[in-house]
C-alpha cells in the first residue's frame, strides 16, 4: 500500500496528529484527502475535501459516506482524552463513545468502500492500550478496547483483502500532553512514521521513540503470538456481491 494516488480519510483532522497526517498524505501524493472535523475546516490544497464529521453523530457519518466517492485508506484518529480518577462513570462513557464506538461506527460505515478498494484501516490507539497512565484511566480503558477492536477487525477482514493497522502512539506534542514536562515527539514526525508503517505493511506501528522502545518486545511477545494463533481460526469470508 502506497499513499501516492490514493484517497485517504482522516478523522480529527483539524489539529495535532490529525492535521499532520493530512499534510503528510498530501506530501506523499495522495489524490484526495478527506479531512473529517467537528467544526468548519478549510485547506488551501484543492485535493483536500473537508467533512463535518463528529464520529459520535450517526447522521454526519452517513452524510460523509454519501460525499466520499472512493476510499483507499481510513485513518481513525479522532479521540478524546480527559483527566479523571474513574470516580465519574460519565467520563468513562464519553471516552468509550468517541474512542471506541466512534471508531467502530466510522469503520463500519466506510467498510464497503474499503473492501471494494482492497484498502486499509489505520486506528490511532495508544501505548496506554498496553499499560494505563494513572491520571487518564478512562482514556486508557477506551484505547485498550479500541486496540482489541482493531485486532478483531484485522482477523475478520483479512479474507476480504482489507489490512488493519494499529498505531500505538507514545507521548506526542499535542494539546493532550501540554501540561507534562516529558520528552515528546512532534506531531509531524509521528505522522510520517504512521504512513511509513502503512506503506511498509506493519500491523502494529510504533511511531515515536517512546513507543518504538516497546516494539520488539510486543512483536516477539506471547500476546502477539496469541493474537496470530486466534486469528488463524477465522475462515476467509469474501465480500458480498
Amino acid at each position: 500500500m502506497t499513499i501516492e494516488g490514493k484517497a485517504v480519510l482522516v478523522t480529527g483532522a483539524n489539529r495535532g496528529i490529525g492535521r499532520a497526517l493530512v499534510e503528510e498524505a498530501l506530501s506523499r501524493g495522495a489524490k484526495r484527502v478527506y479531512a473529517g472535523t467537528r467544526h468548519p475546516f478549510a485547506h488551501p490544497d484543492e485535493r483536500v475535501t473537508p467533512l463535518m464529521l463528529d464520529v459520535t453523530n450517526t447522521a454526519q457519518i452517513e452524510a460523509a459516506v454519501e460525499t466520499v466517492e472512493s476510499l483507499d485508506i481510513l485513518i481513525n484518529n479522532a479521540g478524546v482524552a480527559l483527566y479523571d480518577d474513574l470516580s465519574d462513570r460519565s467520563v468513562l462513557e464519553q471516552h468509550l463513545a468517541v474512542n471506541l464506538f466512534g471508531t467502530y461506527g466510522v469503520t463500519q460505515a466506510f467498510l464497503p468502500l474499503l473492501t471494494g478498494a482492497q484498502g486499509a484501516i489505520v486506528n490511532n490507539v495508544s501505548t496506554m492500550a498496553l499499560a494505563p497512565f494513572p491520571f487518564t484511566p478512562a482514556y486508557a480503558i477506551s484505547k485498550a478496547a479500541a486496540f482489541n477492536l482493531t485486532q478483531s477487525l484485522r482477523a475478520l477482514l483479512a479474507g476480504r483483502g482489507v489490512r488493519v493497522h494499529a498505531v500505538l502512539t507514545g507521548p506526542t506534542d499535542t494539546d493532550m500532553t501540554r501540561g507534562f514536562d516529558i520528552p515528546k515527539a512532534s506531531a509531524e514526525s509521528v505522522a510520517r512514521a504512521i504512513l511509513d508503517g502503512v506503506e511498509n505493511g506493519e500491523e502494529d506501528i510504533f511511531p515515536d521513540p517512546t513507543s518504538a522502545s516497546l516494539a520488539d518486545g510486543w512483536r516477539d511477545g506471547v500476546a502477539k503470538a496469541f493474537e496470530r494463533q486466534n486469528a488463524a481460526f477465522v475462515q476467509p469470508q469474501p465480500a458480498a456481491t
